[in-house]
């Protein structure tokens, strides 16, 4: 496929001995070897490889201190990675470098249940910490999908399907402990809910992709687990009927958790690949959380909204096996969505717009992508105006991906006439950079430059990435 020119993608050149000297540092946690530097090369975008010239397996903040001091001084580019999970093209080596593997930093550092706060290491991922913290009563609720580590999703700002209700990483974020580009190791806050002391560094650091610092510890919120859950699938005669359904549900006020999106094509590709039997039209799946008599008292709610708009009788889903397997589908709706196309390779994008715009927005949006050359799904954690669409591309039609760009191209704008933004969580990388313009505007854009600047003045720390450079 033929992805597009990346900006900057002259390598650097290592200078000579600097390998040996990481090799002699770090013994067998470096690697130069093919395999390990294709493994880190590459992530979910649709962008071909691009190899760093080393990778380090650090164990703690201290190694990542070394490591960065090291870059720092011999001007090597340093790129965070964490379970390379990424869609929008962040841990790639645009320049060559070094690339940190924060994945065996895995360890909770401190779990203050009494205060609904656990310090985790970088690598821990969100599985990984809600299994660790079951028995206190407590849970972590930011869901992206995937596996990640809680510290690529708080350097991409992730959020996901309890987003509606729970907030994204942003909110959920207490402080972090952070490796400048020189090496020194900072603490952005401490545990206080509150504090008016300062310059908010833990925002600063929270969606900036590894540019300005890198993450090796991040304090969350955590929050008690529901008396009672129970999940609903609805299912509707059109995709505007669903999205107004949901925007007429925020607008009520009820605190629905989860509420998720799939149109016709998502729910086929799921039944396939998940082994379900969902009916076949678009559809809204629900998470109510509370007591029992708060969950009944919501889903009737959502109920009568969703008959207004044409929506069928709930099917309920009130086993925790069942809710299980049918949150485990919504997830590898991604995984589903390849399989329509075998053999294919994805571009995914991702807007987010006000909610009262939303159904204007996927409709318009849908309408577009039924006139492409190629097949799509649209899924959406569409409680807080934000939706995705996955294009099915021929790896081996450069047509193909010209007409993807020109749709995401459109559907960018649409949403930022919309007065949205042309990412929700997926973060900016490189696919989003050419839009930073347009959303932000050439001011904002050089104070964000001159905070790069300041926070990393070699531009060493994942260079390349969300400010276009010239």
């Amino acid at each position: 496929m033929n992805a597009p020119v990346v900006p900057n993608s002259l390598r650097r050149p290592v200078p000579a001995g600097f390998l040996d000297a990481l090799k002699a540092y770090f013994g067998a946690r470096f690697s130069n070897a093919q395999a390990v530097r294709e493994h880190h090369g590459r992530d979910e975008s649709p962008y071909p490889p691009m190899l760093p010239d080393g990778v380090v397996f650090a164990e703690s903040t201290e190694e990542v201190a070394w490591l960065a001091k090291q870059c720092h001084e011999h001007r090597v580019p340093l790129i965070p990675f964490g379970v390379g999970s990424s869609l929008e093209g962040h841990l790639l080596a645009v320049q060559g470098g070094i690339s940190v593997d924060l994945s065996g930093m895995n360890k909770l550092v401190a779990v203050h249940a009494e205060d609904f706060t656990a310090t985790v290491q970088a690598g821990v991922t969100r599985k990984q910490l809600n299994e660790e913290i079951r028995d206190t009563g407590l849970f972590f609720p930011i869901d992206p999908g995937a596996d990640a580590s809680l510290g690529g999703m708080a350097a991409t700002r992730a959020s996901g399907t309890n987003a509606v209700r729970y907030g994204t990483m942003r909110e959920n974020v207490m402080s972090l402990k952070v490796v400048t580009a020189d090496g020194r190791v900072i603490e952005t806050a401490n545990r206080a809910r509150k504090s008016s002391a300062g310059y908010d560094l833990t925002r600063i650091f929270v969606g900036s992709e590894g540019t300005l610092g890198i993450i090796t510890e991040v304090t969350v919120r955590l929050f008690p687990q529901p008396e009672a859950i129970s999940a609903a699938i609805c299912n509707f005669p059109s995709l505007q009927a669903a999205v107004q359904s949901v925007i007429e549900v925020i607008q009520m006020g009820v605190p629905v958790a989860r509420v998720e999106f799939m149109d016709t094509w998502a729910v086929k590709a799921t039944n396939a690949y998940s082994k379900l039997d969902l009916q076949e039209s678009p559809l809204l799946l629900f998470e109510f959380h509370g007591s029992p008599a708060g969950v009944k008292e919501q889903a009737q709610v959502v109920q009568e909204i969703t008959r207004d708009n044409g929506g069928m009788d709930f099917q309920w889903a009130e086993q925790p096996e069942d809710r299980s397997r049918l949150w485990t589908a919504r997830h590898n709706a991604y995984f589903a969505g390849l399989q329509l196309r075998p053999g294919c390779r994805s571009s995914t994008t991702d807007v987010c717009v006000p909610i009262s715009r939303l159904a204007e927005c996927v409709g318009q949006t849908a309408a577009e992508l039924d006139q492409a050359s190629f097949p799509y799904t649209i899924v959406g954690h569409v409680g807080d105006g934000n939706f995705h669409v996955l294009m099915l591309l021929d790896p081996d039609s450069p047509q193909e991906w010209e007409e993807s760009e020109q749709l995401n191209q459109r559907l960018v704008q649409r949403a930022l006439d919309m007065e949205g933004t042309c990412t929700g969580e997926h973060g900016v990388g490189l696919h989003k950079m050419e839009f930073m313009l347009a959303e932000h505007g050439q001011d904002a854009l050089d104070l964000m430059s001159s905070l790069k600047a300041a926070f990393d003045p070699h531009n060493i720390l994942n260079p390349g990435k969300i400010i276009p450079q010239h």
